[in-house]
């Protein structure tokens, strides 16, 4: 009876034995689940937090893109204002020159024509011959 009492006990300690290892086997598997359900929500935090750098980046990008736009509008604008003044420097100029030829007194500076000679020696086209 010895001998069956001493397989009996083997045997409950192999079951408890065997019944510590799949609670040991359960709380490792328990624990893995939980570490990867961790690793999985931060995963999805960082693949949101990079979305919203992307998006970000896009919307950086598109504000740079109307801000050379703008700059480019600007340049336009500043070369068509100096292309205006110089314009008006040139029609100023211009209105200066017309001024002073207008206000020129041309009656006492115009010389009167010269005489001209004929082949008998008489002045022509200084006096007129009314006798006939």
């Amino acid at each position: 009876m010895a001998v069956a009492s001493l397989s009996s006990s083997q045997s409950t300690s192999s079951a408890g034995l065997q019944q510590l290892q799949q609670m040991q086997a359960q709380r490792n598997a328990d624990q893995a689940a939980q570490r990867a359900s961790s690793l999985q929500a931060q995963a999805q935090a960082a693949q949101s937090v990079a979305n919203r750098a992307q998006e970000n980046a896009r919307s950086i990008s598109v504000e740079a893109s109307q801000a050379g736009s703008q700059s480019a509008q600007a340049q336009r604008g500043l070369q068509s204002m100096r292309s205006i003044s110089e314009l008006q420097s040139g029609f100023d100029n211009l209105r200066q020159q017309i001024s002073s030829v207008l206000s020129t007194d041309f009656s006492a500076t115009t010389a009167q024509p010269a005489a001209v000679i004929n082949t008998s020696g008489q002045e022509t086209g200084t006096t007129i011959n009314v006798t006939a």
